[in-house]
């Protein structure tokens, strides 16, 4: 029975998952001082509470389409719950709930109206501008040039400080005495501006190479992240892929690693520059006159407090605007490729819609960020030249004193210029500094994924090994949804087996676990007696070759896309492969040969021919384990007829796992398994199934009916998730 609430609720959380990932409905409830689970049906119950600690807080993540929340303090996790991403915006409200319940009552105040803060409030994961921090990971193999560099930039600015230096002489010794009558002596006159050509000489020397090499080190950091991201991404599982849009990781590894390379190069450099000019100057200013130089100050305080005013809000809008254009990129990635789609469907004023909607939001943050800096830059140049006049009333009144010089408050004025400039030029960094910020976020969030299909730490080699593979109690789950059950299955060396079932029965996501594109949830795939999680990726996938019913043909020549798992072969080799799929013949009547270029995606090629290069592409590597998923579906009977030839050959000798839906395809299978709902149901030979008169047997009598009608027999599937 439920106990009476000891306070009143701040917030709920329906859950439909357990921990162990089974649907069952429930609920999470927040009060001021515990968290507690309810169950809601059949029979209202609190099922465990929590007792909230002031150090407590709420990590909210999401993996492969669960949301988990969990409740952690200083040591441990002390309690998790899960749910389906249809949950996540109310779980994004009840961490808030919990935040502001665990804020101290000052934090509750009424704060002054801002015209931004409206923008910002849904953006709670904001990048630190300490995230610039971890670019020194790549930054550390360079550092004894980053050392040179920064020493160069210490002589150059210090060498740009001497010519105001050697105003005061000049003024003093030369010109106001010349003014009073005496004659000027062309020594004294020549040794000043001989010092302000050297300094001058010395200046550009110093700063050409202290950008030269600075250039080169940015250079080489910007390739390094580039590399760094894309090889890591390549070992990401098919699941983030699935999660992720591919115009955001373009805009991720093209655009933002470029605004670092370019923060690093010229921005950060000009920052180094302007504080160790700020910092040079002010000594200089002191030591000729430290009342002056206190004058000089007096604006710091001021830009100071703006800038940490506008720098969390520039980034957070900067991090926006960079989501928003990813969305634009993902525009462009989905319509290029699809072009054909939209024509035959005359959606081009769609997709045009679509563009300019995603311009327009992009429009939208850029301007509410503008707003705040086209107030900032000119503020900070007024108080810099309020800050100069000041000087110059205070600087006058000390003449008229006799307390300085004309010429030291020339000198004052001209290092003066030259360090609010430097203030200025510092202040308008803030928003560089931002979006570098933000884009160095979303390059580590990728970094710091792992990946779903690790590496062992011990790996075993999988070469010389027989291609016998066993699954044992094989359970698989995406998300909430279970697709395999509870599969066993053993596949002798060299046999071929065949999948059927109806669309969704798991038949794809079962040669996928097979391939390691994903790790088993329960239960072990053996290859040769040995746990396919043992050996290391590659070199496990290194023994299989993968011929699907869309085949995907990279931008380049036929011979490279053949040779694309064997980049060494040799041209006879990839001749020999073509022979062997039958695709030589085609490949001769092309303009080039095998040096004719596929198009994008393969476009040049008909189906069948694209086909024929993928069954070459899997012959020259000569798998031990081949996978074909649909080899014939898409292309027509004479057509069909030629590749299963080739497919004749490839199988011979090799442990070959085959999908299909027209069944004829599979009777010379050495075992056909039949799946439904994610559950073998049937195995055995086609008479022999034939014969039961089960599941395959009502497969095959309603291709026959499908077939005698002349409607499109089963293979005409449609590729689903979970197939």
């Amino acid at each position: 029975m439920p106990h009476p609430l000891p306070s009143p609720v701040i917030a709920e959380l329906p859950l439909d998952l357990t921990t162990d990932l089974r649907f069952c409905p429930h609920r999470l409830v927040l009060t001021a001082h515990h968290v507690r689970l309810e169950r809601i049906a059949p029979n209202p119950a609190v099922l465990e509470e929590w007792p909230l600690a002031q150090s407590e807080r709420l990590v909210l993540e999401d993996h492969a389409g669960v949301g988990k929340l969990s409740l952690v303090d200083e040591h441990r996790c002390v309690a998790h719950w899960r749910f389906t991403m249809k949950h996540m915006p109310q779980a994004q409200k009840f961490v808030e709930k919990f935040t502001q319940r665990a804020s101290p009552p000052a934090a509750a105040t009424p704060k002054p109206a801002n015209p931004v803060d409206h923008w910002l409030e849904d953006s709670p994961d904001t990048a630190s501008t300490l995230t610039l921090l971890r670019l020194w990971r790549f930054a550390r193999p360079y550092r004894n040039r980053l050392i040179l560099g920064f020493l160069l930039t210490l002589a150059a600015t210090a060498a740009t400080l001497v010519p105001p230096y050697l105003t005061m002489p000049l003024m003093d010794d030369v010109l106001i005495p010349f003014q009073n009558g005496e004659a000027i002596d062309p020594m004294v006159v020549t040794k000043y501006l001989g010092g302000l050509f050297a300094a001058a000489l010395v200046a550009w020397l110093l700063g050409w190479a202290r950008t030269y090499v600075l250039a080169r080190v940015s250079e080489r950091i910007g390739v390094d992240i580039r590399t760094t991201t894309y090889n890591h991404l390549l070992g990401l599982s098919l699941d983030y892929f699935g999660s992720k849009r591919t115009g955001d990781l373009m805009a991720r590894i093209g655009a933002e690693t470029d605004r670092i390379n370019l923060f690093l190069s010229l921005h950060l450099l000009d920052f180094a520059t302007d504080v160790l000019m700020i910092l040079m100057t002010a000594l200089i200013l002191f030591s000729i006159n430290p009342w002056l130089a206190l004058v000089t100050l007096i604006p710091l305080p001021i830009i100071a407090w703006m800038i940490h005013l506008v720098r969390d809000r520039l980034r957070t809008g900067f991090e926006r605007a960079d989501r928003v254009w990813s969305q634009v990129t993902n525009i462009l990635s989905d319509t290029i490729p699809g072009i054909r789609v939209v024509k035959a469907f005359s959606q081009e004023a769609r997709e045009a819609e679509r563009f300019q909607a995603a311009n327009q939001q992009s429009l939208k943050i850029n301007d509410r960020v503008n707003r705040v800096w086209s107030l900032f830059g000119p503020t900070v140049t007024a108080l810099t030249e309020v800050g100069l006049l000041i000087v110059w009333a205070f600087g006058i009144w000390q003449v008229s004193q006799g307390a300085i010089t004309v010429g030291v408050l020339t000198a004052f004025l001209a290092y003066i210029g030259r360090f609010y400039s430097r203030m200025d030029s510092m202040s308008r960094i803030v928003a560089v500094t931002q979006k570098t910020a933000a884009g160095t976020k979303r390059i580590f969030d990728i970094l710091d994924h792992q990946a779903g299909v690790p590496d062992p730490i011990h790996p075993e080699s999988p070469l010389n090994r027989p291609a016998a593979l066993r699954l044992e109690q094989v359970d698989f789950r995406h998300g909430n949804r279970s697709i395999l059950n509870q599969i066993n299955l053993t596949i002798p060396q060299g046999a071929m087996i065949g999948l059927v079932g109806h669309s969704g029965s798991g038949k794809t996501t079962l040669v996928n676990l097979i391939a390691r594109f994903y790790d088993v949830s329960a239960g072990k795939i053996l290859f040769d007696g040995t746990d396919i999680r043992q050996f290391r990726v590659a070199d496990y996938r290194q023994q299989i070759g993968l011929v699907l019913q869309e085949p995907f043909l990279f931008f380049g020549t036929i011979a490279e896309n053949i040779a694309y798992g064997k980049p060494e072969a040799s041209r006879e080799e990839i001749i020999r492969a073509a022979r062997a799929a039958h695709a030589h013949e085609f490949i001769l009547r092309l303009p080039q040969g095998y040096d004719s270029l596929v198009g994008e995606r393969g476009q040049a090629l008909s189906g069948g021919e694209r086909q024929r290069i993928s069954i070459a592409r899997a012959l020259l590597i000569d798998p031990k384990i081949l996978i074909l998923d649909e080899a014939t579906a898409s292309v027509d009977t004479e057509t069909e007829q030629e590749i299963q030839q080739a497919l004749d050959y490839l199988v011979q000798g090799r442990t070959t796992i085959a999908i299909a839906h027209r069944l004829s395809t599979l009777r010379q299978a050495d075992m056909l398994v039949v799946l439904d709902q994610g559950r073998i149901v049937e195995t055995g030979e086609h008479q022999e199934l034939l014969a039961r008169q089960g599941h395959y047997y009502r497969l095959y009598q309603a291709q026959i009916k499908l077939n005698e009608a002349g409607t499109l027999p089963l293979a005409e599937e449609t590729p689903h998730a979970a197939d």
